[in-house]
């Protein structure tokens, strides 16, 4: 099974279209079974995309509507495998112009799904406001669970991470009898001790980039970014993981100007998951 998952920064990118086109050839090329983006974002005054022209699409939430800029049909619109797909609108962002949100795509059909917050904010006018999206599909027989999340920060005074986790802990409770990959943007250092990283690593979850025989330095921030205004160092902050131990074959970072083309300000990790 092979996973990517990507901060794609949508719509806040120079040449934004051409990085979307360099993102379809990259996953054209690797053929990615599962494939989760976070900072999925749409024009919130665009026109919206009519049910016959969604493709596979997935109703998650009955209320949230897809525009025609919506950063993952975009990409859809140029990917050579007709994917199953979902998105959920999680906050407001660039002063209420643009829904921002998440997205998970496969090459499965999606069976199930669950989202909720994890922040205590509920308001979607604040970009501190977080949830998770999880969908249930099959691969190689067997069911599984796909969960996508982008958190805030350890030590942020209004939403610390720590309270984020444990209500993501919460939500995926009822479906841990499953396997369940997780991914995304969990903005924690894993360099830095006994902070996010490892508060998440004393629960059930496998880090695939640990567990891999093949790996590289795993870094996916290397620059100052939003959110990590003057970082001057490489971060390890994007994650694949697993709720029990599976045979990891590699994990690389992808999108970093080496293994595919710099379309984000993060660059994105991708793994091969024996199941």
């Amino acid at each position: 099974m092979k996973l990517l998952t990507l901060n794609t920064h949508a719509w806040h990118e120079e040449n934004q279209l051409e990085k979307i086109g360099q993102l379809a050839d990259f996953i054209n090329e690797q053929q990615f079974d599962v494939i989760a983006m976070q900072e999925v974002n749409q024009l919130a005054a665009e026109e919206i995309v009519s049910p016959s022209e969604l493709g596979r699409y997935y109703e998650a939430d009955p209320e949230t509507v897809i525009r025609q800029n919506n950063y993952a049909y975009v990409l859809l619109q140029q990917l050579e495998y007709d994917y199953y797909w979902t998105w959920i609108p999680v906050h407001s962002a660039s002063r209420k112009t643009l829904d921002e949100g998440l997205a998970i795509l496969s090459k499965t059909p999606l069976t199930a799904h669950m989202h909720g917050h994890v922040s205590q904010l509920l308001d979607y006018d604040n970009s501190k406001t977080r949830k998770i999206l999880a969908v249930e599909t099959e691969h190689s027989g067997q069911p599984v669970w796909l969960v996508n999340g982008h958190f805030g920060w350890w030590n942020d005074e209004l939403e610390p991470f720590r309270q984020q986790w444990d209500e993501a802990e919460k939500l995926l409770e009822p479906y841990q009898k499953q396997l369940m990959f997780f991914l995304g943007d969990f903005n924690n250092v894993a360099e830095i001790r006994g902070e996010g990283y490892d508060y998440m690593m004393k629960q059930i979850w496998q880090d695939t980039y640990t567990a891999a025989a093949v790996k590289d330095a795993g870094h996916t921030v290397v620059k100052s970014i939003a959110g990590w205004e003057g970082n001057a160092h490489n971060l390890r902050i994007d994650y694949i993981y697993a709720n029990r131990p599976v045979q990891v074959q590699s994990s690389q970072v992808a999108l970093n100007g080496e293994n595919g083309a710099v379309v984000s300000d993060h660059f994105g990790v991708m793994a091969v998951v024996d199941i």
